[in-house]
């Protein structure tokens, strides 16, 4: 081999083999547009028809050295394949396509190209590499079969694919580099070096297959409680909405110093037609005789099917003030009451994010307690909620003196809530959350409100992940898989058309204006990802405006989840706030102090 070829190898192998796993861990772990896609397939291509010319040459340079001349139709072969792989792979980069058919079939190419130049290095005469060829050509060939029989493939297959190809190729570069052919042509081929090559690039290739696995484990959920017997309703159910059917006593997840039942009560639909829904009762571990103060609670988002319900949950009184609801129970002696809301436990569609129809669920589940055996509550209440739930919590204030005239409202809390959906919607719609919660409400609002056409009007190419999301809790191991499969939606889910039409209207009328029955108090982190401050500040604004006065506490740092946390400063202060609602202490709003609009 010539002296030139022998001195820059190695080091423009090193090169190349880095540069070839950063593009595939960059497919494997970073969310891109379509565009995008293509410019980075584009680059990892023209890359690795770069390693091809590389080879060839250096084969080229060794036969010359052993002064064969039995070779040169598989040097050609690989010269004109890598050249293929550089011009597809700067084509692809220059001038990005637009769609994922044209994309895969661009792809499909470039990978048949480099499986064959690959396998014709295999077997030129003498070759010392063999196995470690045909594995890489048939690794290659799988991922092209993959994009032949499924042209139009869903980003996240495409790129867990393709991403896991890159760094199987870098990854064998690097083994090559590190392993160097010998120079001598007398000296006798070492057994050795050969397998430590081929146990290389297995090594290459297993890792490569066992990196787009993992990413493919965190973007599966774990499988979803079944609702049991309990949360099926009888034949007979009563017609009058807040009637308690039956209730079991709870375990798994109670705080100490507290017991608690599961509870399944009547309801209505969002067209109020009648329904039934689960919930939850969270009560001192000696409730004694008397009535005990009502805190009732409005969930956050947990994901939008049956087996997402907090009853079910192995933890099912950590959502939102988890720790501050514990507290009130167990050291001020008050009873939690939760409602699940139809459609995740019971029957649904769940009414995501459609706020009359959560305030009458959250009532409802109430309303059963009133005539719950194992202990008294009072009817005078304070109202709880945290994100979704702070939504809910705010129209189940708002709706109170109309639905529940039985009940006294002391307070309303909101923390982080989903005030103003249509302009969340509009701030968050090509963010990865905002498509995680965008997916939410196109799996259900679809059945909610069937003549919103929603799934039929969707982002082309939304439908997929939809479902897939739509089928994904929103906590523990599923929480994380619906982020990330919300983090591989190339576009937004609503297209703006949508937005602007009735659907939009429909967004617009789940607003929570007021007037409200007692204070309010409206808690937002300022580092807060999902429900933007600035959509925050607007809201409570205007409810100021509208004389309505709120107590808006803002707390620097915090994100959407900290904001609740056990050692979040809303804890205390949440918990003194709704004992002062109940000792019916002055509120203390400050309009007068909001932020600068």
């Amino acid at each position: 081999m010539s002296a030139t070829v022998a001195r820059w190898s190695a080091p423009i192998r090193i090169v190349l083999g880095l540069a070839i796993v950063a593009v595939g861990v960059f497919f494997l772990l970073v969310s891109m547009t379509v565009q995008t896609i293509a410019l980075v397939t584009g680059i990892g291509i023209l890359l690795a028809g770069v390693a091809v010319l590389l080879t060839a040459g250096e084969d080229s340079a060794q036969d010359e050295d052993h002064g064969s001349a039995s070779r040169p139709v598989a040097a050609i072969v690989a010269r004109v394949l890598g050249g293929l792989l550089v011009l597809l792979g700067a084509g692809m980069a220059l001038w990005p396509v637009t769609g994922a058919p044209l994309l895969s079939l661009l792809l499909t190419i470039a990978l048949i190209a480099f499986a064959l130049a690959t396998a014709a290095r295999a077997f030129r005469p003498g070759a010392d590499q063999r196995i470690t060829g045909i594995i890489a050509a048939v690794a290659t060939l799988a991922v092209a079969a993959i994009t032949v029989f499924w042209p139009v493939l869903t980003l996240v297959v495409f790129r867990l694919g393709v991403g896991a190809w890159f760094v199987f190729i870098g990854l064998q570069l690097l083994v090559r580099a590190f392993v160097r052919r010998s120079p001598a042509p007398a000296r006798p081929r070492r057994p050795w070096v050969r397998w430590l090559r081929t146990i290389g690039a297995s090594v290459a290739l297993v890792l490569a297959v066992a990196l787009a696995a993992g990413s493919g484990a965190l973007l599966g959920g774990t499988p979803l409680p079944v609702p049991d017997a309990f949360y099926t309703p009888p034949a007979a159910v009563p017609s009058q909405p807040g009637t308690l059917i039956r209730s079991e006593p709870m375990t798994v997840g109670v705080p100490a110093g507290a017991k608690a039942w599961r509870i399944l009560y009547t309801t209505t639909n969002p067209d109020g037609s009648p329904a039934v829904s689960s919930g939850t009762v969270l009560a001192p571990a000696d409730p004694g005789p008397d009535p005990l103060p009502l805190l009732t609670v409005s969930h956050g988002t947990v994901g939008v099917v049956p087996g997402c319900a907090p009853s079910l949950s192995a933890a099912p009184f950590a959502d939102g003030a988890g720790t501050a609801m514990a507290d009130m129970v167990t050291e001020h002696g008050w009873v939690a009451v939760t409602s699940d809301y139809i459609g995740l436990g019971t029957k649904g569609p769940h009414p995501y994010l459609v706020g009359d129809a959560e305030a009458r669920n959250v009532w409802d589940a109430s309303k059963a307690v009133l005539g719950f055996k194992e202990v008294r509550v009072s009817t005078d209440t304070v109202i709880w909620g945290h994100s979704q739930g702070g939504q809910g919590s705010l129209w189940t204030g708002q709706i109170a003196s109309s639905y529940a005239p039985e009940f006294t409202v002391k307070g309303v809390a909101a923390f982080a809530p989903a005030s103003n959906l249509y302009a969340l919607a509009e701030a968050i719609k090509s963010e990865t959350a905002g498509k995680t919660v965008s997916a939410y409400i196109a799996a259900t609002w679809d059945k909610v409100f069937p003549e919103l056409n929603v799934e039929k009007n969707l982002t082309p190419g939304s439908a997929g992940p939809v479902e897939r999301i739509g089928g994904l809790c929103f906590n523990g191991h599923d929480g994380l898989a619906a982020i990330l499969r919300g983090s591989q939606v190339p576009n937004q889910i609503f297209p703006n058309a949508l937005l602007d039409g009735p659907f939009g209207d429909k967004l617009k009328e789940q607003e929570p204006t007021g007037p409200f029955p007692a204070p309010v108090l409206v808690a937002q982190g300022l580092a807060d990802p999902l429900v933007k401050p600035a959509i925050q500040d607007e809201w409570v604004r205007a409810r100021c405006e509208a004389g309505i006065p709120v107590d808006y506490r803002t707390y620097p740092g915090l994100g959407h989840v900290e904001l609740v946390g056990p050692d979040s400063p809303l804890t205390p202060q949440l918990e003194q706030w709704t004992l002062d609602r109940w000792d019916g202490k002055a509120p203390t709003p400050d309009c007068d102090h909001l932020p600068a609009g």
